[in-house]
């Protein structure tokens, strides 16, 4: 009995099974794909689906970043338990998936899972159900991000990828392998894992988030009688004063280095930079906090412990 690719694809679609595992099975069965998806059974393959379902809200986000130090990228993918993110096997899977993503630059999360994984069988979702039978947990990949620049592009992974941050530095060709620059385009990098800017530079802030924080500042101002009955030009000077605080909180550039408060982050950067006879300013940055916004799994230890006894 012949089978299609539409076949292995349905079978694909039932089982969770990696393409390569459904082809093979479709071939063992000759087509019938009701014995194939025994088989798969059989072969342990469908975990992947038994375990759809499942919270994945733990994991980490891993980082790779280029030989030429010009292009990076961040990765989050998901398990259920911080036992298996902090395993090796589970490691080497998030960063082999940052480096797909460097170096075969995908459009998106479904493009990625859809690429032929680097050097193996099958595609990316293949080697991540790959992994899900291996390991025993759902594993899924949620989301990634990717940074070219002319300079170098800086990864920082924190608390072993609870954070992970990816940040762009524009340079002269003198200045991107020069020590001292590299030091610092680190040092920022965690920087930004620490202090959580939002922005890189003012005029990113959107324009109705200054409004309302000049309408907060604003009701500070009056609500407070030290400064409640202060004349109209005052009261503006004060505003004025306090945005540029909001601005120093909320915006990269603008806040105090984490090794040198005497200094901001941009001031920092352009000594470095000076000192090696060029220029450099900062492109963009991103940061990953590993399962931000995801459901967490809820169990009752006990009723957990109860479970593995009374098997």
């Amino acid at each position: 009995m012949a089978f299609t690719a539409k076949d292995v694809a349905k079978l694909r679609e039932q089982t969770g099974a990696g393409m390569m595992d459904c082809k093979k099975a479709l071939t063992a069965t000759d087509g019938d794909m009701d014995k194939a998806a025994e088989y798969l059974r059989e072969q342990g393959v469908s975990i992947a689906a038994k375990k759809a379902s499942r919270i994945a809200s733990e994991g980490s986000v891993g980082a790779y970043t280029s030989v030429d130090g010009k292009v990076g990228a961040l990765v989050e993918v998901n398990c259920e338990s911080d036992f298996v993110a902090n395993n090796a096997d589970f490691t080497a899977l998030v960063t082999a998936i940052a480096k797909q993503v460097v170096e075969e630059n995908p459009a998106d999360v479904d493009a990625l899972l859809a690429s032929p994984a680097q050097g193996e069988d099958g595609t990316v979702l293949d080697k991540i159900n790959n992994a899900t039978a291996k390991i025993g947990e759902k594993i899924s990949l949620r989301r990634f991000t990717r940074m070219e620049v002319n300079g170098r592009v800086e990864t920082y992974l924190h608390m072993g990828g609870k954070i992970g941050v990816l940040l762009g530095v524009e340079a002269d060709e003198i200045v991107a392998t020069n020590d001292a620059f590299i030091t610092a385009c680190h040092d920022i990098a965690m920087h930004i894992a620490a202090f959580s800017p939002k922005y890189t530079y003012n005029d990113e802030v959107p324009a109705e988030e200054v409004a309302h924080e000049k309408e907060i500042l604003t009701a500070q101002i009056k609500n407070d009688p030290k400064t409640a009955n202060k004349p109209q030009q005052v009261i503006e000077k004060m505003l004025e004063g306090r945005v540029k605080k909001f601005y120093k909180e909320v915006c990269l550039i603008d806040q105090d280095f984490v090794k040198d408060n005497s200094v901001t982050v941009s001031q920092h950067l352009n000594a470095v930079a000076k000192a090696a006879g060029a220029t450099a300013s900062i492109v963009k940055f991103e940061r990953f906090v590993m399962g931000e916004g995801l459901a967490k799994k809820n169990e009752d230890f006990a009723a957990e412990i109860a479970k593995i006894t009374n098997k």
